[in-house]
C-alpha cells in the first residue's frame, strides 16, 4: 500500500513538472502569445479560488456566496502594503491571506452555527458589505479603484501557488480532519452524535478556504496592476461557485478542469459577439440536465480512466502474460 501511494505521488509530481515545463517552454518561445499567457495565469489564480471554495461547499457542505469578499480583502491588503510600505511581494500575499483568515473567523464564529440558506445569505451579505466599504474609502481609490500596483505575479508564481493550494487542501481532505468534514457534509446531526464537533470542522474549512481566497486576491491584484470593487461583487462569487458545481462538488481535479474550461470558454467564443453570452450559460444548463453531479461528481481524475479507455490493450497484455 505504501509503495502504491509513493508511486502515485511520484506520477503526480512528474506530471505536474512536465505540464509546467511544457507550458513554460511554449510561453518562452512565443508559441503561446502574451494574450493567452494572461488567460492561463488567470486560470491558475481561479483554480486556487475554486479548490478553496470546494473545501467549504463540496467537502464540508456549507454554501458560501461571499468568496469574492475574502479575495477582495487579500487583494487590497496585499496591494496596499506592497505599494505604500514596500513590503516584499510574497510576504504581502501571506499577510493579505492572514487578514482574510481573521475576517473569516470573525464572520464564521456567529454564522457557522446557522445552516442552509441562512449561512448562504449571511456570506452573501458579508461580501457585499466588504465591497461597499471599499467603495467608500477614498484612501484606497474608492469606487474608482486602486491603481499603480506593481505587476509581480508571473506564470511561474501563479503555478507555484496553485500547486501549494491543491497540495494543502488535498492533504486536509485525506486527513482525519477531512473525514470529519465529509461526515458533517453527509449528516451533521449523525456526525455530532458520534462525537464530532461539527462547528469546529466547519470553522477550519471556512478559515482555510478564506486563506487561499485571500492569497488568490493578492496574486490577482499584482497581476492586473489595477483593482476596483466591482471586480469582487456578487457575480464573481457566483462564478467561483459555478466552477465548483460544474467540475463536481467534492472533486479537486473536477474543479481544476472546470475552471480552465470556463475561464477559456468566454475568450474562445469572443468572436461570436453577444451570442457567446448565450452559449456559456446554455452549456451550464445542458450539463445540469444530463449530469447534475458535475463533470467528475465526487470522484478524482486517476490513471484508471486511461486504463478503461484502452481495455483491449490491458486484456491483451494479461492474456499474453497468461500464455507465457
Amino acid at each position: 500500500m505504501k509503495n502504491f501511494i509513493n508511486k502515485k505521488a511520484a506520477i503526480i509530481i512528474v506530471g505536474t513538472l512536465i505540464t509546467y515545463g511544457i507550458l513554460l517552454g511554449l510561453i518562452s518561445t512565443g508559441v503561446i502569445n502574451s494574450y493567452y499567457t494572461g488567460i492561463i495565469t488567470l486560470s491558475l489564480i481561479n483554480i486556487v479560488l475554486a479548490v478553496s471554495l470546494n473545501l467549504i461547499v463540496g467537502f464540508t457542505g456549507q454554501l458560501s456566496l461571499g468568496h469574492a469578499g475574502f479575495m477582495s480583502i487579500g487583494a487590497y491588503v496585499s496591494a496596499i502594503i506592497t505599494q505604500k510600505a514596500g513590503i516584499p511581494f510574497i510576504l504581502s500575499i501571506i499577510i493579505g491571506a492572514i487578514i482574510a483568515c481573521i475576517f473569516a473567523a470573525l464572520i464564521g464564529y456567529p454564522t457557522l452555527r446557522l445552516t442552509g440558506d441562512y449561512f448562504a445569505i449571511t456570506t452573501l451579505a458579508f461580501g457585499e458589505i466588504i465591497r461597499i466599504i471599499i467603495m467608500n474609502i477614498d484612501a484606497i481609490g474608492g469606487a474608482r479603484g486602486l491603481t499603480g500596483i506593481p505587476k509581480k505575479t508571473t506564470f511561474t508564481l501563479a503555478f507555484l501557488f496553485m500547486v501549494i493550494a491543491i497540495i494543502v487542501i488535498y492533504n486536509i481532505i485525506h486527513s482525519s480532519q477531512g473525514r470529519a468534514m465529509l461526515s458533517v457534509r453527509e449528516n451533521e446531526i449523525a456526525a455530532e452524535s458520534m462525537g464530532i464537533n461539527a462547528f469546529k470542522y466547519k470553522m477550519i474549512a471556512f478559515i482555510v478556504g478564506a486563506f487561499f481566497a485571500g492569497m488568490a486576491g493578492g496574486l490577482y491584484s499584482h497581476y492586473m496592476g489595477y483593482i476596483q470593487p466591482v471586480s469582487f461583487d456578487f457575480n464573481q462569487s457566483i462564478n467561483y461557485l459555478t466552477f465548483v458545481v460544474f467540475g463536481g462538488m467534492g472533486s479537486l481535479s473536477g474543479s481544476v478542469i472546470a475552471t480552465v474550461m470556463l475561464t477559456f470558454l468566454p475568450e474562445l467564443l469572443r468572436s461570436l459577439g453577444d451570442f457567446r453570452m448565450l452559449i456559456y450559460p446554455l452549456s451550464l444548463i445542458i450539463l445540469m440536465i444530463f449530469r447534475p453531479q458535475g463533470l467528475l461528481g465526487n470522484k478524482e481524475l486517476s490513471l484508471k480512466i486511461f486504463k478503461r479507455a484502452f481495455p483491449m490493450n490491458n486484456s491483451k497484455s494479461k492474456n499474453e502474460r497468461g500464455i507465457k
